[in-house]
């Protein structure tokens, strides 16, 4: 009896066509896509730094361009103007890119790639991928390098066990896939779209900020002046605003704080926060922005290590000030907890809720007058710190508690519609990074 025997499968036949997750219905039947590494389709090179480059500088209109990381903005697509240039004889010892090449931080904050609009210079701080070949759009390759594939690639890869950075070969040895141009293209265009939306989400946003900062200026007094220059028409004859220490608020009216310990206490060693996310909150300068705590970036302590803390032990309603550190951000506890501990980086105000509104606090810690006075008392030190002794000695611009829950009740309401901005512009980033994870397949997918 003769055996028949199964055709045994080719080469092509057993490996999959490597396609994304998300494809658009015109390229559903099209071929899979190529599959190479960065450095076969551009050239990839790093920057180069004069030294000692203070000598280098110049405000000569002939100057070059000199890109520094701090010259482009984190969120932006395209970079389109340095801060500063350097002579023309530092052109031996650096590196020109122009207009359509990639440029992306080596370390810091690494693997973000940026379009060039402009010829610069750039440090070596910088990777370049120039020169990119004809079969990969410009706007795709920078869109398939920010690509969360892409940016896992170079976290795992990066070297350094303190500070970790990027190489240029390490840059081309980057997987790349890529399909053929007319996709290519039309991804580009769908991401460039989202980007859009994007960027005008930031501008109301940005916007919003600028008319609050503006409003502020308005409702509250100046420095030397007892009265803010607009003012609610039920309030227009109410008199003058008192001026008070926060020393004298603790002594008298108010109750703002405590006299024996309103910040935080030693900072815990690292085996003593919880591995998981229960146990009691400690909360740093850092962990609150845009008037709220960010819960989910706290380190927390098992409840038997936070009860023995005698120093900023927080309650739910108490203003928060960041005076170590980071300087300045103002937020409301909002939290269910029977009490939150306070880094030394943090300063908490629990007011007398019938005489000193915490909202208005909230606001006012914030207003120009008090920022101008904890600015200067930085400008004159080499620590970047509000002092709790010096905290004290800060005044504020306080009206009658009507007033107060007037102008707290405008600011919150302009604040609720801040957040909601601040709500659509993460989705919108979200939902980019969501998009991008199907619209190009990632080199673990490949791998398996």
């Amino acid at each position: 009896m003769k055996t028949e025997t199964k055709p045994t499968a080719t080469n092509e036949e057993a490996t999959p066509e490597l396609v994304p997750k998300l494809r658009f219905p015109e390229f559903r039947g099209a071929e899979g896509w190529d599959a190479t590494i960065l450095g076969e389709l551009s050239e990839v090179v790093r920057g180069g730094s004069p030294r000692p480059i203070d000598g280098f500088m110049t405000t000569s209109a002939n100057g070059l361009n000199w890109l520094k990381i701090g010259d482009v903005d984190k969120e932006a697509k395209f970079v389109t103007q340095t801060a500063e240039k350097v002579r023309r004889e530092a052109l031996s010892k650096t590196r020109v890119v122009n207009p359509g090449d990639l440029i992306l931080s080596n370390s810091m904050s690494f693997g973000r790639p940026y379009i060039l609009q402009i010829t610069t210079c750039i440090h070596d701080g910088w990777i370049a991928i120039t020169k990119i070949s004809k079969k990969t759009e410009r706007d795709f390759l920078y869109y398939l390098i920010s690509a969360p594939g892409s940016q896992s690639y170079f976290v795992d890869n990066a070297a350094g066990s303190g500070v970790q950075n990027l190489n240029a070969d390490l840059i081309k040895a980057l997987p790349v896939f890529f399909p053929k141009p007319t996709e290519q293209q039309k991804i580009a265009e769908c991401l460039s779209s989202v980007d859009e939306l994007i960027a005008a989400q930031a501008r109301k946003l940005d916007a919003l900020k600028t008319h609050k900062k503006g409003l502020m200026q308005q409702l509250f007094p100046r420095e030397g002046e007892t009265q803010p220059r607009l003012r609610f028409p039920e309030f227009q004859n109410a008199g003058e605003w008192a001026r008070m220490s926060i020393q004298e608020m603790i002594d008298t009216r108010f109750i703002v704080g405590h006299l024996d310990g309103n910040h935080g206490e030693l900072y815990p060693k690292g085996e003593e926060f919880s591995q998981s996310k229960e146990g009691i909150p400690y909360i740093t300068a850092n962990d609150f922005t845009n008037g709220i705590v960010e819960f989910s970036r706290c380190k927390r302590l098992p409840i038997e290590r936070a009860r023995l803390f005698k120093k900023g032990v927080a309650k739910d309603g108490d203003i928060l000030f960041a005076h170590n550190a980071t300087v300045g951000p103002v937020a409301k506890l909002n939290t269910t907890e029977e009490f939150v501990i306070l880094s030394t980086t943090a300063t908490y105000f629990r007011c007398n809720a019938k005489q000193l509104s915490n909202d208005f606090l909230q606001s006012a810690l914030s207003s120009p007058d008090f920022v101008a006075q904890y600015s200067r008392v930085m400008s004159q030190s080499t620590r970047n710190q509000v002092p709790i002794t010096t905290q004290r000695k800060l005044e504020l611009n306080v009206p009658k508690p009507p007033e107060q829950q007037r102008i707290a009740d405008c600011l919150t309401s302009l604040d609720d519609i801040i957040a909601a901005q601040t709500q659509k512009h993460e989705a919108l980033k979200t939902h980019k990074r969501g998009l991008m994870q199907q619209l190009f397949p990632s080199p673990e997918e490949v791998e398996a």
